[in-house]
């Protein structure tokens, strides 16, 4: 594959022993689900006056934290997003997420 996009950003280099940077490969391991301290809250900061849910304490890769995101979303039926560690669930839905997290084995989240 070639990943000449990725590199758009790197004016040439006649360093023979350079090597680019690849983001990818510093991700952290996903831990297992019964390990995530997941913490969930409901947030109204910045958000002109709408609640949210939050969801912190996601450690892993930024892939996992979508498809988790993304089941959450679809099980509550309302919108979000997922990215820098955090969930977001639009509304007030902290019972359920912690419903569905602990049938999917999220064993240590918590509401706070």
């Amino acid at each position: 594959m070639n990943d000449w996009k990725k590199r758009l950003d790197i004016v040439y280099s006649t360093n023979p022993d350079y090597h680019y940077n690849k983001e990818n490969e510093e991700a952290t391991e996903t831990l297992p689900k019964e390990k995530q301290p997941l913490r969930i809250s409901l947030d109204k900061r910045n958000r002109k006056g709408k609640a949210v849910t939050l969801i912190t304490g996601f450690t892993g890769k930024d892939l996992d934290l979508q498809e988790l995101g993304k089941m959450l979303k679809m099980k509550c039926g309302v919108g979000g997003s997922a990215k820098e560690g955090e969930i977001i669930v639009q509304g007030d839905h902290r019972e359920k997420v912690l419903g569905i997290l602990q049938k999917e084995g999220y064993v240590k989240s918590r509401i706070i």
